[in-house]
């Protein structure tokens, strides 16, 4: 695809914004302005880039301007319609019925229509994606009466207010014309996508950066307001800092400047530090257990584990204070479901010591007990420092942990598919409701290769039964009832360990208007969003 930009001006963030009139430094237009380049910092390149199949905020942040839900998030506590316009469960809790906005287009000119809505529940939600072939393992059918209607039923009840709570990231529509009859996993538009969103999909230049274009024919009139979005693949922190220091880049998220940075560039008269934009993706930082390891499957090696991490520490130091210590798989965001009435385990060297003379690994001559490979994830910084603590914190009770250290495709590979550690520290997302994205960390019985999911070799009977109850739990009370014993049982038995929870930092410059404009802004389509001169 040719560029209207030299390759320089576009990573550079210069070109059809530096021609447009400036404005005196310090004033807000209220009139938005329309072209522009936008230039935001990328430290990972994911493998897949569809969220239809991988739902996970590395995937969204690029894919989620191009590929579309049905309904997005907003911070009234409703839902904002995309895709669908309206939606009505049945009394029994089997079916649910989308009302499907008129007049969309796929990027290559095709109707979107209930058809798509269809095929990507049937073959990509219910059978692949990460998320949904939990959410929708017991969506039997969908029908299609018109192009406007698609009707999702359910071998089971399944409560709306799960359905609705899921729709921004389990729902991502992809076009059934160039999916099917065609191989799903290795299809190219995996990548190259094509969408119903306000960009198109440009180009990848691996190592450099991802190219949105402006989708000329979007559903919303006057939108988007930007003419692209750069990617620029940054995996040095460092150097997004001093990115954005020098102006040639107008955003980064996720906390992708490092934190303690983040005071210095407060400072600074152009840019802004934003906290607001992740209140729907709470992030959990967790130690993700392989249980087929035996001196991992008894319950007091992993206790002994959770004593020994200082969460104050991991919070005040690694987080800057930027995060708060964790009870269990349900944040204290995750109203109403969040109970604090669950086992919690103090930094206690002495008694994690005690747990594993108690399970009979006492230690050697070399004051060793065993030895344990480490893989911390390479999505954030945070989750890289958690292991360099981790290994410490671990050698004082006599336990040697070996740091493995993989890119992105590698640790996926190893952790959700290969099986290939001992422990490994992970980042899962609460998305406002347990069956979303956190139950299935703890569901047995998932098959290999489901990234973000229990590939850790925990299969409890007692957990999968409170989990799949709850599941099609039509009453509102007991189903919050049901995932407080979930969280109890979780925090009791600990097939993994949440040390912290925490949301991240936007940084961005003050030419740039309506970001953080909903809960999840950062994984959502930023068609609002705009550039100052």
């Amino acid at each position: 695809m040719p560029f209207p930009l030299s390759r320089r001006a576009l990573l550079s963030g210069v070109g059809a914004t530096a021609m447009l009139g400036t404005m005196p430094r310090g004033a807000w237009a209220q009139t938005p302005v329309q072209g522009g380049t936008l230039t935001v910092a990328a430290d990972t390149e994911p493998s897949n880039l569809n969220p239809a199949l991988v739902a996970s905020n590395g995937v969204f942040y690029v894919a989620s301007k191009v590929i579309e839900p049905l309904a997005e998030m907003a911070y009234d506590g409703k839902l904002t319609p995309v895709l669908a316009t309206a939606w009505q469960g049945s009394a029994d809790g089997k079916s649910v019925t989308f009302t499907l906005r008129d007049g969309v287009t796929w990027h290559d000119g095709r109707p979107f229509t209930s058809a798509d809505v269809a095929f990507s529940a049937l073959e990509l939600w219910r059978k692949r994606q990460n998320l949904g072939r939990v959410l929708f393992k017991d969506l039997q059918a969908v029908d299609t009466p018109d192009d406007r209607t698609a009707v999702l039923r359910f071998a089971a009840p399944i409560p709306l207010q799960l359905v609705e709570n899921a729709l921004p990231a389990v729902t991502a529509v992809v076009p059934k014309h160039l999916y099917e009859g065609a191989e799903i996993d290795g299809n190219p538009h995996n990548e190259q996508l094509v969408g119903t969103g306000p960009f198109r999909y440009g180009e990848h230049k691996p190592g450099e950066y991802y190219l949105l274009e402006r989708n000329p024919s979007y559903w919303a009139p006057g939108l988007p307001h930007l003419d692209r979005i750069v990617y620029r693949v940054l995996p040095d922190r460092g150097a997004i800092a001093a990115a954005h220091e020098a102006g040639e880049i107008q955003l980064s998220a996720f906390s992708a400047v490092p934190l303690e940075e983040l005071d210095r560039l407060k400072a600074l008269p152009d840019l802004a530090v934003v906290r607001k934009g992740y209140e729907g993706i709470t992030y959990q930082l967790t130690v993700e257990i392989n249980h087929r390891r035996k001196e991992l499957q008894d319950v007091r090696v992993r206790r002994a584990i959770a004593h020994a991490i200082d969460q104050g520490y991991v919070v005040d130091t690694i987080f800057r204070g930027y995060a708060a210590a964790a009870t269990g798989p349900v944040p204290k965001t995750g109203v109403p479901f969040y109970t604090p009435d669950v086992p919690t385990y103090a930094f206690d060297p002495k008694q994690a010591e005690a747990l594993l003379d108690e399970a009979g690994y006492p230690r050697g001559k070399d004051g060793t007990r065993f030895a344990l490979r480490l893989l911390p994830a390479p999505w954030f910084e945070q989750t890289r420092q958690m292991g360099d603590y981790l290994r410490q914190a671990l050698r004082v009770v006599g336990i040697d942990a070996t740091l493995v250290t993989n890119d992105s495709a590698g640790h996926t590979k190893a952790v959700y598919t290969d099986h290939a550690f001992d422990l490994a520290i992970g980042s899962p997302v609460y998305r406002n409701d347990p069956a979303i994205s956190t139950t299935i960390l703890y569901r047995g019985g998932l098959p290999d290769g489901v990234p973000f999911s229990n590939q850790y070799g925990y299969d409890d009977p007692a957990m999968n039964d409170l989990i799949d109850r709850a599941a099609v739990e039509l009453d509102r009370g007991q189903r919050i009832a049901l995932y407080q014993q979930f969280q109890q049982r979780a925090a009791d038995q600990l097939p993994l360990i949440v040390a912290v929870e925490f949301t991240f930092i936007t940084v961005a410059s003050r030419r740039l208007h309506n970001i953080a404009t909903n809960p999840r802004w950062a994984t959502s389509n930023w068609a609002e969003t705009w550039l100052e001169g």
